[in-house]
């Protein structure tokens, strides 16, 4: 157990970013954390535990997309709720800039979280990896399961296509002003 805690905040931010719902996100960080608990003699000691963990996290993602286990329901209250917070919320200013630190920094994390969530679940995954976690490209090709130049063509295309969205509800917010 020793092994695998200090990780569990890694595994319920990712599932939080690969569910829609919050609710969904907790039971995939908990599945995955119970899974790892259960297999835990089949982990190879000296091999990365965070690695690991976010391998079993997508292994049970894709299961439940598999399963269609996942369905999304969403009562009218919340959208009620959701709307009228959106609607409080004091659109931010914009400055358009080339690095992607400052562009990121405009951002509060929900609307990051949101244009990552329109990504594809593929160059998802890729991001949430490589730039949210730090992890080397080998490492998410591990993972991933997938060949260290794919890793680095999805992580470019990705933060490209991420950039635009950005830019784009940026451009869109000062337009609504």
């Amino acid at each position: 157990m020793e092994l695998f805690w200090p990780h569990r905040d890694v595994v319920v931010r990712t599932a939080r970013v690969l569910m829609r719902h919050q609710a969904e996100a907790d039971d995939l960080a908990q599945e995955t954390m119970l899974k790892a608990f259960r297999a835990v003699d089949r982990f190879e000691a000296g091999t990365d535990a965070r690695a690991w963990l976010l391998t079993i996290l997508r292994n049970s993602r894709v299961d439940r997309l598999r399963s269609n286990a996942v369905r999304a329901t969403v009562s009218l209250e919340a959208v009620v709720a959701a709307d009228a917070v959106q609607e409080s919320s004091e659109p931010h200013q914009y400055a358009p800039s080339t690095d992607p630190d400052l562009i990121l920094e405009q951002f509060s994390d929900a609307e990051v979280i949101d244009a990552l969530q329109e990504l594809s679940e593929d160059m998802r995954w890729t991001l949430l990896l490589i730039d949210v976690e730090g992890l080397d490209h080998a490492d998410a090709a591990q993972i991933l399961q997938v060949p260290i130049g794919t890793i680095k063509s999805r992580a470019h295309r990705g933060r490209l296509i991420l950039r635009d969205r950005l830019e784009s509800r940026a451009k869109q917010m000062r337009l609504i002003r």
